[in-house]
């Protein structure tokens, strides 16, 4: 039996990295989308592993092989995106894939594969109290908050294009609700 497909998208700070984890631990056949990029590995990451790190010109050719989900260059030679090929393994194996993409690669995956694909997008209670968790996160500078207010106020202006929006005012609500639909979507 081929996998489903459950898309997140979402402005950064609104918990979606922490509801994926806590998805991740419920017995649901996940399996994560690891993308691709154009840049070097960090630290101690391994290919295949935090991401499939492809030279510029690869990642440039395989667009041009139509090898991509999605793609988008952040900065000039600077590519993420997800290829189709390790998608379609985990389908075929029968696990159900997780994306944690951009509201733009959300909305490319979900036309891509239609009903086999459900799109989530996570929402912060508001504005204001997105600035607060990214303060309170102590890891930006003001200047990087408030690029990532502005980023996530075009992000907001995407929710309705998704199948489901979460709204996370409180966690564990959150984490319990996703949790229903994501059960409800495959087992359907």
């Amino acid at each position: 039996m081929k996998g489903k497909l459950i898309i997140f998208s979402a402005p950064s700070g609104s918990g979606k990295s922490t509801i994926i984890n806590y998805l991740l631990t419920q017995g649901l056949n996940l399996a994560f989308s690891i993308s691709a990029t154009s840049r070097a590995p960090r630290g101690k990451e391994q290919h295949g592993v935090e991401y499939y790190f492809l030279s510029p010109e690869e990642f440039k050719q395989r667009i041009a092989n139509n090898e991509f989900l999605e793609y988008e260059e952040v900065y000039e030679n600077r590519f993420y995106g997800t290829l189709k090929a390790p998608i379609e393994k985990q389908l075929a194996d029968g696990y159900n894939v997780v994306f944690d993409v951009d509201v733009v690669g959300g909305c490319n995956i979900k036309k891509y594969y239609g009903e086999r694909a459900l799109s989530v997008f996570i929402q912060p209670p508001s504005v204001e109290e997105l600035r607060k968790r990214l303060i309170g996160r102590g890891t930006d500078s003001m200047e990087v908050i408030e690029s990532r207010i502005a980023k996530a106020e075009f992000e907001l202006s995407f929710a309705d294009k998704f199948d489901v929006v979460i709204v996370n005012d409180d966690l564990d609500k959150a984490k319990a609700d996703t949790l229903n639909i994501l059960q409800k979507f495959l087992n359907s």
